[in-house]
């Protein structure tokens, strides 16, 4: 399932070689330091055994790896993959201490992972960024291991009329937001506009489905503004 917004020639790449490098902060401002929490409730919903091999896709700085080794005694294994350089560079200075992370620079479509090594596959915030859905969905599916499963979490579609109002409103104001921390408007409006374009949380399912997860389901996270979506290769 090809992506229109996301195939324009260079600006997802554009978008993140203008971000990287406040890219936390960002966060933190936007979501007002609630996408630490949806973190942990990815990482507390996977429940990790320790001796596993997590591949965190479109890792960011590595938030989610370092849940993952913090929780599992750094007794893991982590390939952390973003097709963005800067950030697979701020990500290694943060976590220099993390000894057990393999930094890789690759887009989600297409993963230099051997077929049936991950026990895990997390992506946050970047399925949204993918050029296809179904590649990168059969690419998670083959690097997971028979048994293997597949979280990603991501923004979605609020369930609550109110609250998705508020919301809305909300996410003029983050442009500007973007503008004063980072500089630059634009990439701000194309995360509003990628949030906006994106699947449901039903359709997502059925995607998973059409690639052969099993056992897939989801839950809404803050009314449905993000929502985690799991599934299982059996």
């Amino acid at each position: 399932m090809q992506q229109y917004l996301q195939n324009k020639k260079g600006l997802v790449q554009d978008v993140f070689d203008n971000v990287y490098n406040k890219y936390d902060l960002m966060n933190d401002f936007m979501s007002l330091g609630v996408h630490r929490i949806w973190k942990k409730d990815l990482i507390s919903w996977m429940n990790p055994s320790k001796k596993k091999v997590l591949i965190d896709v479109a890792c960011g700085t590595g938030d989610l790896g370092k849940l993952f080794l913090d929780l599992t005694n750094k007794d893991g294994k982590i390939f952390c993959v973003d097709p963005n350089k800067g950030m697979i560079g701020k990500g290694k200075t943060k976590l220099t201490t993390y000894k057990n992370i393999n930094w890789l620079i690759a887009p989600a479509e297409k993963l230099p992972i051997k077929n049936n090594s991950c026990d895990y596959y997390t992506i946050s915030f970047g399925l949204r960024n993918t050029k296809d859905l179904n590649k990168a969905l059969s690419e998670a599916y083959r690097v997971l291991k028979p048994g293997g499963r597949y979280l990603c979490l991501e923004f979605s579609k609020i369930q609550n009329s109110n609250l998705n109002f508020i919301y809305k409103n909300y996410s003029k104001l983050i442009p500007l937001i973007g503008k004063a921390i980072v500089g630059k408007k634009e990439p701000y409006e194309y995360l509003v506009k990628s949030i906006e374009e994106f699947i449901n949380q039903e359709e997502l399912i059925d995607l998973m489905k059409i690639n052969k997860f099993e056992n897939c389901s989801y839950r809404n996270l803050s009314g449905g503004i993000v929502a985690i979506h799991s599934g299982w290769k059996i």
